[in-house]
């Protein structure tokens, strides 16, 4: 397929997005100015400057830049900016539906007011809504904060309970922060009707994705990257159809693989797993969806129908109410093929 054609059919594809974290979806043009309101967080005020600062060494870098950022966060109208500069960028590539990804706790220990963080995204929601984007919210546990932060979140996301939380997760670092430890606020989390998407494999192995599926009961695991090293899960996640949120590009940024080509999204699919595909933190790994979704077709030579397929996974995978599964994978389904060249 002509690469004109397969970026206009990748457009054209209604697509959900899974794993996106809204700290990490602030563009240049936000962090500047945030930056430039907070100049003790030490971040770059310069345009330059800060592309720089967002050329990332390794993940302990990345999660350095992704904690100064956050930290730059005060109120309400900061959030509200954030939800809406991410629903603009969704729905430029044609993307109807984002769980996104919320750390409360960390807000919090930045000293943001709890009302202050759920009116932010209240009116957001509203908004991406009225402009054609539904957005549903992911609240995770900052691992690297122990045990605190899982109590904290857990307490925080069921009291609370704000219109389109959907999901409970885990992030941060993977290394020296054991999944089965957080594993009595998953299943609080489970037993009040919220879903469990705990990262695992990203930066660590197998044994990791092997603990979030067996001591946190995980429905979707975030990155899963290290599971391709081991058959046998492959084989797991595969046989009991628990998709993998896989973000090639954020992979590359990082280092976690050295090139897309590299990546294990092709045995992965070889497998038989459930892959959708997701951009993490989009401005920060100069990622797109769209992009996502070429690159990936480039690398492992998919055409239009396998595209499809991996549009129809992220619908199924989604936590969407079956209705609107089924007219999203209406629309998919229509989305016309690409003419062969002749």
């Amino acid at each position: 397929m002509p690469g004109d054609s397969l970026r206009a059919f990748i457009h054209a594809l209604p697509k959900v997005e899974l794993h996106v974290h809204l700290v990490g979806s602030a563009g240049v043009d936000a962090v500047l100015a945030l930056a430039r309101r907070h100049p003790s967080a030490g971040v770059p005020t310069d345009a330059v400057e800060l592309r720089e600062f967002f050329t990332f060494r390794d993940f302990p870098h990345f999660l350095k830049v992704y904690w100064a950022v956050q930290s730059m966060l005060t109120d309400r109208h900061d959030i509200e900016s954030l939800v809406l500069g991410l629903t603009d960028s969704l729905r430029s590539q044609n993307v109807r539906y984002a769980e996104v990804t919320v750390t409360p706790y960390n807000h919090m220990v930045d000293g943001m007011p709890a009302d202050e963080l759920l009116a932010g995204l209240a009116s957001g929601r509203a908004e991406a809504a009225r402009r054609g984007v539904d957005l549903a919210w992911c609240f995770d546990i900052p691992g690297e904060k122990g045990l605190a932060a899982g109590r904290e979140t857990l307490a925080f996301a069921l009291t609370e309970r704000p219109d389109g939380l959907v999901s409970f997760g885990l992030g941060g670092p993977e290394v020296s922060v054991p999944r089965a430890q957080f594993a009595p606020f998953f299943a609080a989390a489970l037993e009040a009707g919220l879903h469990s998407v705990p990262h695992a494999g990203e930066t660590s192995g197998p044994a990791t994705v092997w603990s979030a599926v067996r001591d946190l009961s995980a429905e979707r695991i975030g990155h899963g990257t290290s599971s391709a090293d081991d058959p046998a899960l492959l084989a797991h996640l595969a046989e009991h159809r628990i998709p993998l949120e896989v973000c090639p590009t954020s992979n590359l940024r990082t280092q976690q693989v050295a090139t897309i080509a590299g990546h294990p999204v092709g045995r992965m699919l070889s497998a038989g797993v459930i892959v959708t595909l997701n951009t993490d933190d989009p401005p920060m790994f100069d990622a797109t969806l769209e992009g996502e979704y070429l690159a990936v077709a480039e690398a492992f030579g998919l055409g239009a129908e396998n595209l499809r397929q991996l549009a129809r996974n992220a619908v199924d995978a989604s936590f969407l109410p079956a209705a609107a599964k089924s007219y999203l994978l209406t629309e998919i389904i229509a989305t016309p093929t690409p003419a062969s060249p002749a």
